[in-house]
């Protein structure tokens, strides 16, 4: 095996940190994973240590080499994808973290998103970034530090700090400092950059006093991001995407209107819509992603926030499951019509409603209600939220989708494709290899390399299932109209000024 040689993708994702080993004909060869720890030291507040991520990413790596008798000269070059909207601030002499990561699920900058609504600058930044403002993204977070860690401010003012989203974190580890950047994508996430311009928006990051020199230079996802230093072997890394952006590219979705819908911590549904800034009407996010080349394009977003978490909250909350496979068993087990509905709003609701202020709800509880219906309840949440945005994407951009591709590690649950397909009445496709977040890094890097070309991707690229619709269309419209009642039940459950 060491004769040959690969290429890694390092995949930090929110919950945990996977390295996988791919051969030059784009086939996985092995996947280390590792968990890292989840702090909420308040209601609403998500944290990670920058520090564990780092070693975490690391040790996989490590992993990944001494189980398939590797050395780091094997390795051609290196692909990253990441939690996008995290926000870590460090130390650029010392390379630590000044404090912990502010993970994007956390909900403590609502108030300032609220003031700069408040005081009327939301419409130029959604014309500038396409984003709308809310807590989920960077750059209120990273205000927040700046204000709210002791001595922050003035250590960014004096140019002695970094800002950056995961990738950033992990390419100046990786580097040993030499190198802060991060892509289009991520960049794409912070609420401070211009997508139109390509540039960081002065005026943003005027309205929230953040300094320019904290942020990185942003560059082609396909480019050059330095080399990782590793023992006595420098490799490439030269391929960069936010997951959901890595995830598209790894579908292989590179022509216009053409989606795909990752199934992971949140749910993620993303459109390409071409070379062009389509705002949406309803919602949405225009957000940047690849084209074939590993290029800028353009893209509409759908964002939510809790999906597979909800299935973990199942495991870890309420003590339902041991495992997350066990919830397509206990769906199939309820028989008949069932009410049952989860609002999985623990976080607030992502798109298209876009309420800070939702909480999470389970509704139509009887005396017959048990784990297996709690289980079913919550899969089918995360179907109701696709169908939720996919309502709205297809509205936007003025078509109708045939079919859906999906990843992530719930695809594999055959009750909730089932389902999907059900409440949207269109196919869905799955693909033989689901890790395609992680493959679209990869391929990222090869075509930086001049391994593979956009043509090698869509050759690669299989269907392993598709699901149709078995449920008649009129009994899915009863289901979906039962959840918009539910929805909107819990909407601002938090009042505003808590």
């Amino acid at each position: 095996m060491a004769n040959s040689k690969y290429l890694v993708a390092l995949d930090a994702g929110t919950s945990s940190c996977r390295a996988l080993l791919v051969d030059t004909n784009a086939q996985i060869i092995d996947i280390a994973q590792k968990e890292f720890t989840q702090y909420f030291p308040k209601p609403g507040w998500v944290e990670h240590d920058p520090e564990e991520i780092w070693m975490t990413q690391l040790d996989v790596f490590r992993e990944l080499l001494q189980r398939n008798a590797l050395q780091a000269e094997d390795i051609l070059g290196i692909g990253i994808t990441n939690q996008r909207e995290t926000t870590v601030v460090w130390d650029r002499h010392t390379g630590e973290a000044i404090c912990n990561a502010i993970v994007w699920q956390d909900r403590r900058t609502a108030s300032i998103c609220e003031s700069i609504i408040d005081e009327g600058h939301e419409a130029y930044v959604r014309e500038s970034t396409g984003l709308v403002v809310d807590a989920y993204f960077s750059g209120t977070k990273l205000k927040w530090i700046l204000d709210n860690v002791e001595g922050a401010r003035e250590r960014a003012e004096a140019g002695d700090l970094c800002f950056g989203t995961v990738d950033s974190w992990l390419i100046f580890k990786m580097t040993d400092g030499k190198k802060h950047l991060t892509d289009h994508t991520n960049a794409s996430r912070t609420l401070l950059y211009n997508i139109k311009e390509l540039s960081w928006d002065r005026n943003i990051l005027e309205l929230l006093d953040i300094p320019a020199g904290l942020l990185p230079k942003v560059q082609a996802s396909a480019s050059d991001f330095g080399k990782f230093t590793f023992g006595n072997a420098e490799i490439p890394i030269c391929g960069v995407a936010g997951d959901q952006q890595s995830a598209l590219f790894g579908q292989a979705c590179f022509e216009k209107g053409t989606a795909k819908n990752t199934y992971g911590t949140g749910c993620f549904l993303l459109m390409n819509i071409g070379d062009s800034f389509i705002p949406s009407r309803n919602g949405l996010l225009t957000t940047l992603c690849c084209n074939k080349e590993g290029g800028v394009a353009y893209a509409l977003e759908g964002s939510v926030f809790i999906a597979g978490a909800a299935v973990q909250w199942l495991r870890d909350g309420l003590g339902i499951i041991k495992d997350s496979a066990e919830t397509e068993e206990l769906a199939n087990q309820v028989e008949g019509e069932d009410d049952l509905v989860v609002v999985p709003a623990f976080t607030g609701l992502g798109a298209p409603y876009w309420n800070m202020y939702a909480r999470g709800a389970v509704f139509g509880i009887t005396r017959g209600t048990d784990s297996r219906h709690f289980a079913k309840a919550t899969l089918e949440s995360l179907a109701f939220q696709t169908r939720d945005v996919i309502d709205t994407m297809t509205e936007d951009a003025s078509l109708v989708l045939s079919s859906l591709k999906v990843d992530g590690g719930a695809v594999t649950n055959n009750f909730l494709m089932q389902f999907q397909a059900d409440i949207l009445q269109i196919h869905i496709e799955r693909p033989s290899v689901i890790e395609t977040t992680a493959m679209g890094a990869v391929y990222l890097a090869g075509l930086n390399l001049g391994i593979w070309d956009a043509h090698d991707i869509e050759k690669n690229k299989a269907i392993e299932k598709r699901f149709s619709p078995r449920l008649s269309q009129e009994k899915s419209e009863k289901r979906y109209a039962l959840w918009k009642k539910a929805v909107n039940r819990t909407m601002n459950w938090i009042d505003k000024d808590e």
